[in-house]
Formats: structure tokens, C-alpha cells, sequence
């Protein structure tokens, strides 16, 4: 079983002992964030998220507010590549005790938005369709991550996951749960913009969002049983 955790912190503003904590208390393998800092890479480090996770691949370096990283409970080496995106969406193979191989994609394309500005929407969809494809039968499984800036609303993702992905929350009867609203200060969460991307051989146990002070969006934890390889457990 591997338990994800996925968030976008506002800029870093959401990096902090409740994040860590939420780390502990799920039991988190692996924690996807957006909008990494380099100020925020510091606080989670100060409040323990490296004695829990202590393997990182980050993309911050020249992106200010627009970095993100992967951190894990398990080693990470090289990952896929993908093709370039405003925002970083950094990738990496996780490697499991078991001997299984997990390649992972931290997701954060850029809204298509203003509605006035027209290379938004382009850009958006440019930068889904850069996202890789599901793994072939017998590779190791890919999960994607993080701030898609769509929902199931969107006809551009339908058609992404129609490639072979699933949406975890919807596998469980909470696709439409939301993440993201417009203020961190109280008001309620809106739209489903965050999502864990599952290959179809993945069985999905649960998932469940989260509110975290400082940030626009909710955190999104997934947990799921890995598709067991010829020889090797699940």
C-alpha cells in the first residue's frame, strides 16, 4: 500500500507544523507539494518533515513561487522526463523495500486564466497533454499529483484521463470534493483542482482532504494497494 499527500502551499505560506503534522498522522509515503519556497523547504525542515521523509526531489532553483518538490519515505532517484512547463513539475522514480519501482510526476500546470489574456487556455492545455501517459502493462505504475487547475468540468482533462488514468478521489465516490476556493480565511473550498492520477492497476482505498491554515487549497491524501509485479508482492 502507498499513502500520498498532495498540496499547494500558497506561495510557501502553508509550510509549517501543521503540514508536518498531517504528514505524521497519515502516515504519509510520499508528499507532493506546489508552490514550493526556498523560505518553505527551510521551515518544513525545521519543523521535521526530513526525520519522516527524508528523500527530496525539488524544483525551486529560478522559479520563486512557481517551485515544487517531492519528498518520500523511500529512496527516489531520476524520474520521467517531461516537457517544459511554466511552473516546475519535478519527477522521480520511487523505489520500494518490496523491489517494486514507482515513477512519480508532481503536477502543477498553469491555469488557463485570465479569460482575457489568450494564451492562458493554450498554455494549459500544452502543458497537460506534456504530462507522460500511463505506464505499459509490466513498467512500473506512474502517479500523478498535484494542482491540475481543472476539474472533471474540464473537457481537456476528460480527454487526459481517457488516455487509461483514474481520478482516485472518484474511484471512492469523492471526485467531486472540493479543493480550492478563492481565500485561505475561512471560506469554504469551491472546485476539485487537486487530484492524485492512478494507474488503472491500482486499487484505491480511500482518500480524504484536508485543510491547512495559509493556503487557497485543501490537501489531498490518497491511499492505494500497487499492482503486484511477476514474482515480487504488492
Amino acid at each position: 500500500m502507498l499513502k500520498v499527500l498532495t498540496v499547494n502551499l500558497l506561495v510557501g505560506q502553508a509550510a509549517g507544523p501543521e503540514l508536518v503534522e498531517l504528514v505524521r498522522q497519515s502516515g504519509t509515503d510520499v508528499l507532493f507539494l506546489q508552490e514550493l519556497t526556498e523560505d518553505a523547504v527551510a521551515r518544513l525542515k525545521q519543523a521535521g518533515l526530513s526525520e519522516m521523509l527524508p528523500n527530496e526531489m525539488l524544483d525551486i532553483e529560478g522559479y520563486r513561487y512557481r517551485g515544487s518538490g517531492i519528498y518520500a519515505r523511500y529512496p527516489l532517484q531520476a524520474g520521467l522526463a517531461i516537457g517544459p512547463s511554466y511552473a516546475s513539475q519535478p519527477t522521480a522514480r520511487l523505489d520500494l523495500p518490496s523491489g517494486q519501482h514507482v515513477e512519480l510526476v508532481c503536477v502543477h500546470p498553469h491555469p488557463p486564466s485570465p479569460p482575457w489574456y489568450l494564451p492562458a487556455a493554450p498554455r494549459w492545455r500544452m502543458e497537460l497533454a506534456a504530462l507522460p501517459p500511463p505506464a505499459d502493462p509490466g513498467d512500473p505504475p506512474v502517479v500523478l499529483a498535484g494542482d491540475f487547475n481543472a476539474t472533471l468540468d474540464h473537457a481537456q482533462f476528460r480527454r487526459f484521463l481517457r488516455l487509461g488514468y483514474v481520478d482516485a478521489a472518484s474511484q471512492v465516490g469523492h471526485g467531486l470534493s472540493p479543493t480550492w476556493g478563492p481565500e485561505p480565511h475561512g471560506r469554504p473550498a469551491m472546485l476539485a483542482f487537486d487530484h492524485v492520477l492512478l494507474d488503472p492497476r491500482c486499487a484505491v482505498l480511500g482518500t480524504s482532504v484536508h485543510r491547512l491554515p495559509g493556503s487557497d487549497h485543501q490537501a489531498l491524501y490518497a491511499e492505494f494497494r500497487l499492482p503486484a509485479l511477476t514474482g515480487l508482492p504488492a
